[in-house]
């Protein structure tokens, strides 16, 4: 046990400005998100764009593509909560079971897809778990930008999945900051969903 956490305390020494700089701005938008505040979109695309690098360096070639999405996906986020309101396609919409069964079918064939081609085209050491993580990570991301509440448990699932992952390639911090992604977006579903019924509970009210 004292073997684990010198090495923790070791890989904390050996941690990047780069990687700490990623991690707290991560950290932020997260927490941000949870509280549908939209600087977590300019305070994202900090973060993106630093681990954009720091997977590229790890051979984490499937997790680079999704910061170039992140990236675009943020400034889309941006705009399109800035210039919603509240009473319009600004608010929270919940999927039916049936766009749910759609959303996990397409992020199947999605991660098939992603893992054949890291297994194929690149020298990654973890093809097809990349490919899940970044899957689920594509659709996650675009339910967000639109306010879906069922993103927040997308992304609770593929959080818990990165923390291995992280650790496996030595990424210490990153996987610790995972593991808050994880509490934060569970945390989000639970706010989001109590936003959503009170919004819902109110429209018979209004339509008399």
């Amino acid at each position: 046990m004292q073997d684990f956490f010198s090495s923790l305390y070791l890989q904390f020494l050996e941690t990047s400005a780069m990687e700490w700089l990623a991690t707290i701005t991560g950290f932020i938008c997260v927490y941000l998100a949870a509280r549908q505040h939209i600087l977590n979109w300019p305070v994202g695309i900090i973060s993106v764009g630093t681990y954009l690098f720091i997977f590229y360096q790890t051979k984490l070639y499937g997790d680079a593509v999704l910061q170039i999405y992140f990236l675009i996906t943020a400034i889309y986020g941006w705009f399109y909560w800035n210039q919603s309101s509240p009473k319009k396609e600004g608010s929270i919409v919940s999927f039916t079971a049936k766009q749910m069964l759609f959303t996990i079918c397409a992020v199947t064939l999605l991660w098939g897809a992603l893992g054949w081609m890291l297994a194929n085209w690149t020298d990654s050491d973890v093809p097809y778990i990349d490919g899940f993580c970044t899957a689920m990570s594509f659709a996650a991301q675009f339910l967000m930008t639109r306010k879906v509440l069922q993103n927040w448990i997308l992304w609770v699932i593929v959080d818990i999945a990165y923390i291995p992952l992280y650790l496996y390639k030595g990424l210490l911090l990153t996987a610790l900051l995972y593991i808050a992604f994880a509490i934060i977006a569970w945390n989000g579903y639970r706010n989001w969903n109590k936003t959503y019924r009170s919004a819902n509970s109110n429209e018979p009210t209004n339509a008399q």
